[in-house]
């Protein structure tokens, strides 16, 4: 499966820290073996997937779609503002 990023996405990304961004390469793994791990959005967020995790006693949340040959990598932060953003972004 082919995986893209967003700019939001890489801009989120690339400010974490090392230990962070490897816990989240984990979580990127498991929805590309498993993409409907995550939870899928209704009403404007429809056909995007929200998988929630822990980063050391805080959670993120990303926002990802996907077909049967790629996935897109959307946005990557804490759950403040987090669905606006989402939506900002797709518009």
């Amino acid at each position: 499966m082919e995986v893209f990023q967003k700019t939001e996405f890489k801009k989120s990304y690339k400010k974490l820290h090392q230990n962070q961004k490897a816990v989240v390469n984990s979580e990127i793994r498991k929805i590309i073996e498993n993409p409907s791990i995550g939870v899928e959005k209704v009403g404007d967020l429809k056909g995007i997937f929200v998988h929630k995790f822990n980063v050391f006693n805080q959670q993120y949340l990303l926002a990802y779609s996907f077909d049967e040959k790629t996935m897109t990598l959307i946005m990557l932060g804490v759950h403040e503002n987090f669905y606006r953003s989402v939506k900002n972004i797709l518009k």
